[in-house]
């Protein structure tokens, strides 16, 4: 191997590059310029697309992208493989994410989705569960009319299903008045933002708990919403041995009427997925859960919503409204809104554009 060349010009000296960098630096040049062509196309299409979406790209661009961003994604490759200069592997890493999320990416910012989805994607999603919610619904009630019948045969049924603590009131024995004091409120509004917080993910678990067990083809999902209900019917057996059931239904209707909706929601979403694994029809079992799965999941967004509102309402008007009247009067309407949402709003589905 020749040594440097080393000239001197008034006491200064020039070293020549070693022939390895000189030869790694035109093979870089060379690779960049028979392919800057597709990089700087491929550049301009997302430029454009991140301004305007596609409606500013031209029909043979659009069908190019997918191309281009493969040819741009094997350059990376190469360039990172044979250690090409920094300047042109940052230019394609660049080039190469900007082109995959637009390929790859979602097709609609957040707000856009948040939009289509209130305005009709949820509601949809929950018709077409119309099945699973209406044998969902049938369990409930048929678990809440167990949890009374089994209490009062026999009181200490009462205690298995609602388990109480040594200084809870709401126990069989109790007096009207020690019942009463339990449906009212004495601190005020102190302390009802964490109460809700606390009310939020106790309710959200239980939900998303019985979502989640559809997967044994539904049985543990049912088992819950009997489970939960049958507290309910055990609880109103004891309330109206003393002749408050209408107060306890009233108190309870506040924040009930929601949360039991999406109780009863979350339990036909796990029942959906547990009766494609067990009724498939004609599609591999994997492939029939994944698409109830993906059903399933948008009425699930809309459940742990549901849990939002009726913490706040669990927490707040529950708390703070101690009239009869009142209360029925905000659950009432609670449900008569959920039930118009559901069934009377129908708006036509939105196209999705890119």
């Amino acid at each position: 191997m020749k040594a440097p060349v080393i000239s001197s010009w008034f006491g200064r000296g020039q070293v020549a590059a070693p022939s390895d960098i000189e030869s790694a630096t035109l093979r870089s040049d060379r690779f960049r310029l028979e392919r800057e062509g597709e990089w700087k196309r491929l550049e301009a299409i997302l430029a454009r697309m991140e301004k305007g979406g596609l409606k500013r790209i031209a029909d043979d661009d659009l069908i190019a992208l997918p191309a281009l961003y493969r040819t741009a994604a094997s350059s990376l490759a190469v360039a990172r493989e044979t250690s090409l200069d920094a300047a042109t592997l940052a230019y394609l890493e660049a080039l190469v994410q900007r082109a995959w999320f637009q390929v790859y990416g979602p097709r609609m910012g957040f707000v856009r989705w948040l939009r289509g989805f209130l305005m009709g994607g949820w509601s949809r999603a929950v018709r077409a569960l119309w099945l699973d919610i209406c044998i969902a619904l049938f369990v409930m009630v048929a678990g809440a009319i167990v949890g009374w019948l089994l209490v009062a045969q026999d009181e200490a049924w009462y205690y298995r299903l609602f388990p109480a603590g040594g200084g809870e009131t709401r126990v069989p024995g109790a007096s009207r008045e020690q019942l009463l004091e339990t449906l009212g409120h004495d601190e005020g509004a102190f302390g009802l933002a964490g109460f809700a917080a606390f009310l939020f993910s106790n309710n959200a678990g239980v939900c998303i708990l019985s979502f989640a067990l559809g997967f044994a083809f539904g049985i543990p999902s049912l088992m819950l919403l009997v489970h939960n209900l049958a507290m309910l019917g055990a609880m109103l057996w004891l309330f109206n041995g003393q002749g408050l059931v209408v107060e306890l239904a009233a108190w309870l209707s506040v924040h009930g009427t929601t949360e039991l909706f999406g109780i009863m929601l979350s339990g036909a979403a796990g029942l959906h997925i547990g009766r494609a694994m067990a009724f498939p029809g004609k599609l591999p079992v994997l492939e029939a859960a994944a698409a109830a799965g993906r059903r399933a999941a948008v009425v699930m967004v809309g459940v742990v919503i549901m849990m939002i509102v009726a913490a706040l309402l669990e927490a707040f008007p529950r708390q703070l409204v101690e009239d009869t009247g009142s209360r029925f009067l905000i659950g009432g309407s609670m449900l008569l809104f959920w039930l118009s949402y559901f069934i009377l709003y129908r708006p036509a589905p939105q196209e999705q554009a890119g």
